[in-house]
């Protein structure tokens, strides 16, 4: 887990639906007065340059939010464009795409005064750029550590308004495992509270299992059911295999939710397609 760099894929197709998600939930948070903790468990860098070595290596970028950022911007879905509106704000007066916000980057555009970010990552290096980047700011904690392990002490926050993201890599095995408990755990601590939950879409048993099983966890112990929005990109390789697109699983989603992907998956899916576009749309209830 430790060799994972995020910066590799920094602004891919999954990256685009994830945050956008992400965006939409917080915003939708906001419209009450009472703050919000948002729990990133795995939460990277915090930014990523995408002139930098990693990014440029498979430049996967170049297929997500570039992709984005070159249509007619007069025709885009208005989540797409909010989203895109932030991925320019976080570079700046550049109008080159040269850095992408992470989920902690999102957040932090997102927060209140009243509002708070725990931002948990396990890297060294990772963490350091995190720390520098954002640990300074009101209402921003920055841990160094296992985010899977932070449920006790940062669920079910003072407020009783939370959401928790959960994007592991997936690189080993036992994500897939404690994904699942980190869910069945949020829930026993906090049964109203929001859950994000990143899904890679592999031919693996393991990843095509998972979201059935957690699923059935949130239609036994989530108040508000969950919503799962899927989209494929790609066929991979020759023999099937890589990233074919991912998912989020929104565990207690605000009602609004489900009527805007309807809107944003097939038009992310027409627009991202390298020979595989499809999406799927799913809700509990």
């Amino acid at each position: 887990m430790l060799a994972y760099r995020h910066a590799f894929h920094a602004g891919n197709h999954a990256d685009v639906l994830k945050h956008l998600v992400l965006m939409r939930v917080l915003q939708h948070m906001n419209l009450k007065e009472k703050g919000w903790r948002l729990v990133d468990t795995h939460a990277g860098a915090g930014g990523y340059s995408l002139e930098g070595e990693y990014a440029q290596k498979k430049q996967e970028y170049l297929g997500g939010v570039a992709r984005l950022m070159d249509l007619p911007q007069g025709g885009l879905p208005p989540a797409v464009a909010e989203y895109l509106d932030f991925v320019r704000a976080f570079n700046g007066t550049s109008s080159r795409l040269k850095q992408y916000p992470g989920s902690p980057a999102f957040g932090q555009m997102l927060m209140r005064d009243q509002d708070q970010l725990r931002l948990y990552e396990m890297h060294p290096t990772e963490h350091k750029i995190l720390d520098s980047y954002l640990g300074q700011q009101p209402g921003v904690e920055v841990h160094m550590g296992d985010g899977f392990a932070a449920l006790k002490a940062q669920l079910p926050p003072p407020t009783r308004r939370g959401v928790l993201l959960i994007d592991p890599p997936y690189e080993i095995k036992t994500d897939y495992a404690r994904t699942l408990a980190a869910l069945r755990e949020a829930l026993e601590r906090f049964a109203d509270g929001t859950v994000l939950i990143w899904l890679p879409q592999l031919q693996l048993l393991d990843a095509t299992q998972l979201p059935q099983r957690l699923k059935a966890t949130a239609t036994a112990k989530a108040k508000k059911g969950w919503l799962h929005a899927r989209l494929t990109v790609t066929r991979g390789d020759e023999h099937g295999f890589g990233l074919l697109g991912s998912s989020m699983l929104v565990v207690n989603p605000p009602h609004t939710l489900r009527n805007e992907l309807a809107t944003v998956l097939p038009f992310l899916a027409q627009a991202m397609d390298d020979g595989a576009a499809a999406h799927l749309l799913e809700s509990s209830g």
